[in-house]
């Protein structure tokens, strides 16, 4: 795949990436694929609360509608 030129200046492209960064602080969904467990977490690297499984779908929060 080839990149394509950003349409961002690097400065508004940062400030993009920090309101994602913004966004996903302690707003990462987590669903266990071992036990079903479901959290909301800080980071995408959180392993299982429940049963310490590392088979864990990390979903942000934000890109879930607000209904």
């Amino acid at each position: 795949m080839r990149d394509r030129p950003s349409s961002f200046t690097p400065a508004e492209l940062a400030q993009w990436q920090a309101g994602i960064d913004q966004a996903n602080r302690n707003n990462i969904w987590c669903h266990c694929r071992d036990c079903e467990a479901e959290w909301v977490d800080s980071t995408e690297t959180a392993s299982c609360r429940i049963c310490g499984s590392q088979r864990v779908e990390h979903i942000s929060c934000w890109q879930f509608p607000d209904d």
